[in-house]
């Protein structure tokens, strides 16, 4: 069977986000690290979502990634396409979601396409044009503290507009709420009006159905991986693709556990003090680091006595004022490359010494950890907390690996992740 919709994801834990959702409701899912030297249609799925890590890079550059991913998949046969980035929308004004997004539809030659990151089953909605974390609008809810993509307004049209050349609509709620047929007359209307982009509402799940229904036809969708909910079903109903019972299943993996987290969002700064109360920890301080002190090689002789007696956390998440404090004196960009080329290496040491269960929290530091190990693509499972799947490495021995967005999973994630590995 070959792959149906092809996905282009700017970080890897958006990806593994996305493959899960699509897991979830019966498409076979495939993650690729980046474009592979295989063919996709070689490659047994009905979707398969590349991981690029171009979020925070040059536009330019994020835009030839994607273009080339889209190329690949193209070539495999994918004739449905799809652009995830975050629930957050993280981005700047400089892009990179306008951009990318624009140079897929120069390529695929589309008119429109619709942007909607709300994902309701994790607090991401949207209603008017305005993006809402929980019961707060975006730039409330501490992504204004992010450290490289601060989001301070929460209005989607004026964000989007600002990183775009074409005219940005809105799709809003009462169109939706009228069922996928309105929703459509409204896309028609927003292109007859010169709006190739469309923000679109959404507040439950429902809206997303709706959603993917109306836009099933368009030949690129761009949003979060809240609209899998709906998608595999609109493939179903056009005849694209036939649901797989077992699409979740994965291979036994077993081996020690870690734990590895990167990221600095509340949730996870939540998720790292409640899992050290019971577990070993180690912190990565990006100071020291500067200091010239090999944490990395520090942290394995640390770590590896105690894994055989329980998953021990090795992180370098802090505080946001502790985050500024390390940006101002060694630099934003510099900070990020130090703590993320030390806990790159801390993965290698661990695979080393046996660990075949990994849980890794941020994109970042997701995306340095699957290149060191040098995984070319990911089989996708069962979701341990909505938009977190398992998945197990394609092709070389096996690792099951969770890789979590920083925002995402409950309080108890950590220790609910590793009760359920493969």
């Amino acid at each position: 069977m070959s792959v149906v919709l092809g996905c282009i994801a700017d970080d890897f834990t958006g990806a593994s986000d996305l493959a899960g959702m699509l897991v979830r409701h019966g498409m076979r899912a495939v993650q690729t690290i980046g474009v592979p030297e295989q063919p996709a249609s070689a490659i047994d799925a009905d979707a398969i979502v590349v991981a690029l890590k171009s979020r925070t890079i040059a536009p330019e550059a994020a835009v030839e990634q994607s273009l080339a991913a889209l190329a690949w998949l193209q070539a495999g046969g994918a004739t449905r396409f799809y652009f995830k980035y975050c629930s957050t929308f993280d981005s700047t004004d400089a892009g990179n979601i306008g951009p990318v997004a624009e140079a897929l539809m120069d390529a695929l030659g589309a008119d429109q396409a619709i942007a909607c990151p709300a994902f309701p089953e994790n607090g991401r909605t949207v209603f008017k044009g305005y993006l809402f974390a929980g019961d707060v609008l975006l730039n409330e809810s501490g992504m204004q503290d992010h450290p490289l993509t601060p989001m301070t307004d929460p209005n989607l049209v004026r964000v989007l507009q600002r990183q775009s050349k074409r005219g940005v609509g809105l799709l809003d709620y009462r169109a939706i709420r009228g069922g996928a047929d309105a929703a459509r007359s409204r896309l028609d209307a927003l292109k007859a009006e010169g709006k190739g982009l469309v923000v679109a509402d959404a507040t439950d799940a429902d809206d997303l159905r709706t959603l993917a229904a109306a836009a099933v036809g368009q030949v690129l969708t761009t949003g979060g991986s809240g609209l899998a909910v709906g998608m595999p079903a609109a493939f179903a109903a056009a005849g694209l693709f036939t649901p797989q019972a077992a699409a979740a299943d994965l291979p036994a993996v077993g081996g020690l556990s870690a734990v590895i987290s990167g990221s600095c969002s509340r949730a996870t700064n939540e998720q790292v003090a409640i899992f050290q109360k019971d577990h070993p920890s180690f912190q990565i301080d990006p100071m020291a680091l500067a200091e010239g002190r090999d944490l990395a090689a520090e942290a394995l002789a640390w770590a590896e006595p105690k894994l055989a007696d329980r998953p021990v956390l090795i992180y370098a998440t802090a505080a946001p004022e502790a985050v500024r404090a390390a940006q101002a004196a060694i630099g934003r960009e510099a900070a990020g490359a130090m703590v993320e080329a030390a806990l790159a290496s801390i993965a290698l040491g661990l695979a080393a010494a046996g660990v075949r269960r990994l849980v890794v929290a941020g994109g970042e530091t997701s995306g340095a950890i699957v290149q060191a190990l040098g995984l070319e693509a990911l089989r996708i499972g069962k979701e341990i907390d909505p938009g977190v799947p398992w998945c197990v490495a394609v092709g070389r021995a096996p690792i099951a690996l969770a890789l979590k967005s920083g925002n995402f999973g409950a309080p108890d994630f950590f220790a609910k992740a590793l009760a359920t590995a493969p």
